[in-house]
């Protein structure tokens, strides 16, 4: 199937998929109300949960300093 093209992912178990060099270590971070309200809005007219909005802007900003 897989030399065909064909679509395995109903033969996947996606709950246990892991990416390696990609895990996961929880933050707590504290942010001022008035910047979480402008995160929010951001993230609201995009359409991403704030947790996104944060790692997408913190991965665009790192990226753009190397």
């Amino acid at each position: 199937m897989h030399d065909t093209g064909a679509d395995l992912t109903a033969h996947l178990d996606l709950t246990k998929a892991t990416r390696p060099g990609r895990e996961i270590q929880r933050v707590n971070v504290d942010f001022p109300v008035d910047l979480l309200d402008a995160i929010d809005r951001e993230a609201k007219r995009i359409g991403v949960s704030r947790q996104a909005f944060i790692k997408l802007r913190l991965a665009d900003t790192l990226t753009s300093s190397r």
